[in-house]
């Protein structure tokens, strides 16, 4: 008879944890040109968390930099383009603002990425600290050609 395989005793066993420190960030880059909304925001997200490497921890940030170019041109299926609406209060009685898609894409289109992605990650202190890594632009142009962003393929 052969002996059973030696299990290593579970007081040596070490489960890994990323640190935010010691993290590779990278940068990447996102044409929302013709794209739709929901899909470049949930790839940004993503990219945002790090869930796509393999030392993911949910606790901490291991995500890298998000550049999003042609955000103005970026798509909405059915009539959310003049049915979904955006709202905020100030605080003050009767000071709730409405705007539907069409007036924020007339004054500020990076806004429609930057609200879907924002609304896609931790709402808390981790959160927060993600979405200063968000850099969504209005037109092709950006200041990130230093970073040299890779371009991601949305499906």
């Amino acid at each position: 008879m052969t002996p059973a395989p030696r299990r290593t005793p579970l007081s040596t066993r070490k489960t890994f944890s990323a640190k935010a420190e010691e993290v590779q960030r990278k940068w990447w880059i996102i044409d929302a040109d013709n794209k739709i909304l929901g899909k470049v925001a949930v790839t940004a997200a993503n990219l945002l968390r790090g869930k796509h490497k393999a030392i993911y921890t949910s606790h901490c940030d291991t995500g890298d930099h998000v550049v999003v170019i042609n955000a103005a041109t970026v798509k909405l299926t059915g009539k959310k383009e003049t049915q979904k609406v955006y709202t905020s209060h100030s605080g003050y009685i009767g000071n709730q603002k409405i705007k539907t898609v069409q007036e924020v894409r007339a004054k500020h289109p990076e806004r429609l990425v930057e609200k879907a992605v924002i609304g896609m990650i931790p709402h808390s202190r981790l959160g927060r600290k993600l979405s200063t890594k968000l850099k969504v632009y209005a037109g092709a142009e950006h200041p990130h050609v230093v970073n040299q962003p890779q371009s991601v393929v949305l499906s």
